[in-house]
């Protein structure tokens, strides 16, 4: 599959092809500007393919009534979207009509349900525009509980745990790792320590696929994957902005 934007004259994706299954869990990583960002924008169909095709259940998106395609995928992205209102109007936003138990549930499961607790009215507190009044990683429990009461068949993490230290990235990944299980899930990030026990990792560059496996395989062979796995390792994990050096240690 391929793609570019509109007015440019280079391709964002170029014969990207990949598959994840029911279950599974397919990891993109890749520094800034590699096209993670553009495949989630083609999973739920902002954009589609100049060439090619992307798949659910085999049948083109671009068959399927757009509802459907957004119904089935639940998302959390870099961007916490958090609304103005209450708390519990934030996490029903994910199925209206939900009941005052699936909202505590829903809560509990994304570790949110013990500072919920702790606000001036609980679940009627209102978060503010864009959830000022909460912190990040606050903001960030809101959005996975929306996603846990969902329930959709696939997930998409976008930058999971981007702008949180080692130890809270590592303790967000917790509630989403409860709702991988049973579901097609794709993790979108630079941080290499997400991604390790994925089925499949895929390493895009420039657009285009340029090593696949489990964490083991890429990384045993040397090549983008385990360059940037070094570069995490000096650094910390790799944010946005800096491109793959134009010759990658083989």
């Amino acid at each position: 599959m391929s793609f570019r934007y509109p007015g440019t004259s280079r391709w964002a994706l170029s014969g990207v092809s990949f598959h994840v299954g029911p279950g599974e869990t397919l990891a993109l990583v890749g520094v800034g500007g590699a096209g993670k960002s553009t495949v989630a924008k083609l999973q739920l169909r902002f954009d589609d393919p100049d060439q090619g095709t992307v798949r659910l259940d085999g049948i083109d998106l671009r068959n399927l009534f757009l509802s459907d395609v957004r119904d089935s995928v639940a998302v959390v992205l870099q961007e916490t979207l958090v609304f103005h209102g209450t708390v519990r109007d934030n996490i029903a936003y994910g199925r209206p009509g939900a009941t005052e138990a699936e909202i505590v549930a829903a809560a509990r499961a994304a570790d949110a349900h013990e500072f919920v607790q702790l606000l001036p009215e609980g679940y009627d507190t209102m978060v503010g525009q864009r959830g000022r009044t909460l912190s990040g990683g606050q903001r960030r429990r809101l959005a996975i509980a929306r996603t846990m009461i969902r329930d959709a068949p696939v997930l998409l993490l976008g930058e999971p745990t981007t702008g949180l230290d080692a130890q809270s990235g590592l303790r967000i990944m917790d509630p989403p790792r409860r709702l991988m299980t049973g579901r097609t899930t794709i993790v979108i990030s630079h941080n290499l320590l997400t991604v390790r026990d994925a089925t499949r990792i895929v390493v895009l560059d420039r657009g285009r696929v340029v090593e696949s496996g489990t964490h083991d395989d890429p990384l045993v062979r040397g090549g983008t994957y385990g360059w940037l796995h070094r570069l995490n390792a000096v650094t910390g994990p790799a944010q946005a902005g800096p491109s793959f050096p134009r010759t990658v240690p083989s």
